[in-house]
């Protein structure tokens, strides 16, 4: 049976980048891939925090490894950084996890243009710019049998017409899901397969607002039709599947982890009033 699991699932031997992968979801991808037998790179603004979460994945005794580095995506001169940094590092890229991201609050009377500016430009620009520079160590980890792949962290706020205050955070990862069908459909012939996940609530320092306290993320989770938050293993699950031989024949599509929230129509919001 492990065999068989094996050849689904394995990602033995494969070079990752995680953006944004010392925390939140992008921790749990990046964790899920060493378990699972990737060498891993995790990146964010904070280097000593990257090289932490390396330095505890790499205590997990699975097979996989981790390392961390710093990286500023939320300009031109750090992405082309972090670019040069992952050449640096291997020749070939199997997996790149478009992770990194930034989100605002505000009310619609107030909400600043610096707020929409910034996170626009982290969450959908700093995509594209990265995955065109890493798109030749992408091309020489493909094969017609076993694709290169990418995910894309989208949102199911930016399929649900919901903004919760987070105008350009919604907006934002609606066009990284067309970003993402859009490069699936130029990869096809590179032999990489493109694919986005849109999250609901889960533990992380976006929600932290909503999820960090023991009743936040009760209350956040009783308004899922699931009755519950998101788990580490459940993006754990989503990655391997997709990452692994088994979704070698998927590509452009946008993958709900919600538990529910998009075919359960009656809420106009995912997270509960905070006072």
């Amino acid at each position: 049976m492990s065999n068989y699991l094996d050849g689904l699932f394995s990602v033995t031997g494969k070079k990752a980048l995680v953006t944004g992968g010392a925390t939140g979801i992008g921790r749990m991808m990046a964790e899920a891939l060493v378990l699972a037998g990737a060498d891993v790179m995790i990146c964010s603004r904070k280097a000593e925090h990257c090289e932490h979460v390396a330095a505890e994945l790499n205590q997990l005794d699975a097979p996989g490894t981790a390392e961390g580095f710093g990286a500023d995506l939320s300009s031109q001169e750090g992405v082309d950084a972090a670019s040069k940094e992952v050449a640096a590092r291997t020749d070939r890229l199997h997996i790149l996890a478009n992770n990194a991201g930034a989100t605002w609050g505000a009310d619609y009377e107030t909400f600043p243009r610096s707020a929409w500016d910034k996170v626009m430009n982290l969450n959908v620009t700093s995509i594209f710019e990265l995955t065109r520079n890493l798109t030749p160590l992408l091309v020489a980890a493909a094969s017609d049998d076993d694709p290169a792949r990418i995910i894309n962290t989208a949102s199911v706020m930016g399929i649900m017409p919901v903004a919760d205050g987070c105008y350009s955070y919604s907006t934002s990862k609606a066009a990284v899901i067309h970003l993402t069908k859009i490069l699936a459909n130029e990869m096809t012939s590179r032999r990489i397969t493109v694919n986005a996940f849109a999250p609901g609530p889960f533990p992380s320092k976006m929600t932290a607002f909503a999820t960090a306290s023991e009743s936040g993320a009760s209350a956040t989770g009783a308004k899922n039709p699931m009755g519950r938050i998101g788990r580490p293993a459940d993006i754990a699950a989503a990655t391997l599947f997709l990452c692994g031989h088994g979704g070698s024949y998927v590509t452009g599509t946008i993958l709900p982890l919600d538990g529910g929230y998009l075919v359960h129509t009656s809420e106009d919001s995912l997270f509960p009033e905070v006072e």
